[in-house]
């Protein structure tokens, strides 16, 4: 067992939860998925092309996909989370992710040039 620094400061390093059977990891990144702010839903194919499966993820790996992807790229292409991880921008991202806590929140700059 780690003791404290005599100061009580905790020793700096990455703190993940253990898993939680009842909420399975981030489908996109692995991570695990901590119930609240930080998860959203994703519509493998967007609703305004007639898609209703969603699949729960984190929400800083929901806004990167619709950073970088359209609608249509969506439903013609990226439409899978095998699809979606295979994109080189969201491989690079996931790389990046991996080595944030599960409840990290950030937002992206839109990588299409659109402006919220």
């Amino acid at each position: 067992m780690r003791r404290l620094p005599a100061d009580g400061r905790r020793p700096l390093g990455r703190f993940m939860p253990p898993p939680d059977p009842s909420h399975p990891p981030c489908p996109l990144c692995g991570r695990p998925m901590v119930p609240g702010p930080s998860l959203n839903e994703h519509h493998l194919i967007p609703r305004t092309y007639g898609g209703r499966d969603t699949v729960t993820m984190h929400r800083i790996c929901h806004a990167k996909i619709h950073a970088v992807l359209s609608e249509a790229e969506l439903r013609d292409h990226y439409h899978t989370i095998a699809s979606l991880r295979a994109h080189p921008d969201i491989a690079a991202f996931l790389r990046w992710v991996s080595r944030k806590p599960p409840e990290f929140i950030d937002r992206h700059a839109s990588g299409r040039g659109r402006h919220r």
